[in-house]
C-alpha cells in the first residue's frame, strides 16, 4: 500500500469511522434477530445497538478510551440531527466550513491550537540578539508568533507552514495587509528540510511529537533548537524548561 494512503488509514479518525462501517453489519443481524422474536425495533433502538457494537469495535482495536464514548454517541447525534428540520446545504457548508479549518487533524492528530504573547515573548527571548537567524513555526495557525517575530526581529527570517487551508489563508493574508516580512506557506512540514532552519518552534499535540523527534534528529543542523510550548519529547529530557503559565504548562528546548 502507498505509504501516504497508509498513513491516512491508519489515523484514528479514519480508523474510527471505518468500525462504524464494520458494526453496520452485526446491528442489522441484530435487528433481524430481535424482529424474528416478535419485538419490533425501532430507530432509537437501532441507534443505540450501532453505538454499542461500535464502540465495542473500537475496544478491540485499541482505540484511545476517549473514542468509546465518541463511537457510542456519533449514531444516536445522527439521529437527533434527523429529528430537525435543517436544510441540507447548511450541514454541507459547516463541514466545508470545519474541513477548511481542520483539514488534515484526522491525520496529523494535531487540532488548531492558539499559543500566546507570553510563548512568543520567551521564544524570541531565546534567540540570540548578536546575529540573525532563520526561525519557523510549524502548524502556524492564523500566524500570530511569526507577524510577531517579524516585527520584533527584522533581521531574521520568520516562516510559518500550515496545512489547513483557512488558517494559512488568514495568516498570508495578514501579512500582505500589514506588508510584513513573514513568510506563510501551505505545505505540510514533513516535506520540508529542517537542516534550513536555526529554530523549529511546535504546538501541535502529544501524537505528533515522537515522529516529529525523529525528523529533528535526522535533519536538524548542530546548534540548531526545537522548541515546543506544551508538549514534550517522551524520549528525550529538554535541555531547558520555562514556565509559561501558573498551572505549569512550559516552553520545552532541545539543542541539537
Amino acid at each position: 500500500m502507498n505509504p501516504a494512503l497508509l498513513r491516512i488509514v491508519k489515523a484514528p479518525a479514519v480508523q474510527a469511522l471505518l468500525l462504524q462501517c464494520a458494526a453496520f453489519l452485526p446491528t442489522l443481524l441484530a435487528i433481524w434477530l430481535l424482529a424474528r422474536g416478535g419485538f419490533a425495533p425501532s430507530y432509537l433502538t437501532a441507534a443505540l445497538l450501532q453505538g454499542v457494537f461500535a464502540a465495542l469495535l473500537a475496544r478491540w482495536r485499541g482505540l484511545a478510551r476517549w473514542w468509546l464514548p465518541i463511537q457510542f454517541l456519533f449514531p444516536l447525534a445522527i439521529l437527533g440531527a434527523g429529528a430537525f428540520d435543517v436544510p441540507p446545504w447548511l450541514f454541507l457548508a459547516i463541514f466545508l466550513l470545519l474541513l477548511a479549518v481542520f483539514w488534515s487533524t484526522f491525520r496529523t492528530q494535531v487540532p488548531y491550537w492558539a499559543s500566546g504573547q507570553r510563548v512568543w515573548d520567551a521564544v524570541a527571548a531565546q534567540l540570540p540578539a548578536d546575529r540573525p537567524v532563520r526561525v519557523v513555526d510549524i502548524g502556524s495557525g492564523l500566524g500570530g508568533f511569526v507577524l510577531d517575530l517579524a516585527r520584533r526581529r527584522p533581521d531574521c527570517s520568520a516562516s510559518g507552514i500550515e496545512l489547513a487551508p483557512l488558517p494559512w489563508l488568514g495568516s498570508w493574508l495578514r501579512a500582505r495587509l500589514t506588508r510584513s516580512r513573514a513568510r506563510f506557506l501551505r505545505a505540510d512540514y514533513e516535506s520540508f528540510d529542517f537542516a534550513d532552519f536555526d529554530v523549529v518552534f511546535c504546538y501541535l499535540s502529544p501524537a505528533a511529537m515522537p515522529a516529529l523527534y525523529a525528523k529533528c534528529l535526522a535533519e536538524m543542523k548542530t546548534g540548531s533548537k526545537l522548541m515546543s510550548y506544551e508538549f514534550t519529547i517522551a524520549q528525550r529530557q529538554p535541555d531547558l524548561v520555562i514556565p509559561i503559565t501558573q498551572n505549569g504548562v512550559s516552553l520545552y528546548v532541545w539543542d541539537f
